[in-house]
């Protein structure tokens, strides 16, 4: 669903060149609070059902192992749609599962960026982004972003390509049709421009023309 919203915030002839996450760190010590908890429940109701002599109903205590379970499914969730995009046009930030949060700057405001890695961040390939712009919101700051400096090279390459396009034509004007251009002629004439002897010497040379 997420790569599907992420194309239909594109616009004509904008393409995504790069696409990360946060790192999966991130996800791992989110899943950790859930593991340890799921741990804390069999450990409790295993030492309950001994001590209640085997209770039959004792092993239903096993059902609070859903919310750990749900409680993961949810972090996968908000970590998958938490996405960092460059696109050849500008820098996207999507987050949200159902309800989407939405941050962009186009890369013609980008002024700067400033990548931080740790040691432990160069070894596992995660580190911090600030993008500072001209726009209202000024800097924008990812976290523990996977592949930072791709994301980073990425981004300022689509820039350098953006700033160097080479500009589009200007669409030609349709020439004047002799009618319009004998109308332009009165105009000129009604407002004293042109004299009676001027416009007639154009209007005959305009029909010498057709």
């Amino acid at each position: 669903m997420s790569d599907k919203y992420l194309k239909g915030l594109l616009g004509d002839n904008e393409q995504v060149l790069f696409v990360t996450h946060h790192h999966w760190l991130v996800l791992a010590g989110e899943i950790l609070a859930e593991a340890l908890l799921a741990v804390i429940v069999i450990v409790l109701v295993t030492l309950l059902w001994l001590v209640w002599l085997l209770n039959p109903l004792a092993p239903l205590g096993y059902l609070l192992l859903i919310l750990p379970i749900i409680s993961v499914w949810r972090d996968v969730l908000i970590w998958k749609n938490r996405e960092y995009v460059v696109t050849n046009r500008r820098v996207i930030q999507l987050s949200g599962v159902f309800s989407k949060n939405i941050t962009d700057s186009s890369l013609d405001k980008v002024n700067d960026v400033k990548m931080n890695q740790t040691f432990l961040g160069r070894m596992l390939d995660y580190g911090n982004i600030e993008i500072l712009t001209a726009s209202e919101l000024g800097v924008n700051k990812f976290t523990y972003i996977g592949r930072p400096i791709q994301y980073k090279t990425a981004m300022l390459n689509a820039k350098e390509k953006l700033e160097h396009a080479p500009a589009e034509p200007a669409a030609a004007r349709p020439a004047a049709s002799p009618a319009d251009l004998l109308t332009q002629l009165d105009t000129l004439r009604q407002h004293g421009v042109l004299s009676e002897a001027e416009f007639q010497a154009k209007k005959a040379e305009l029909l010498k023309r057709m």
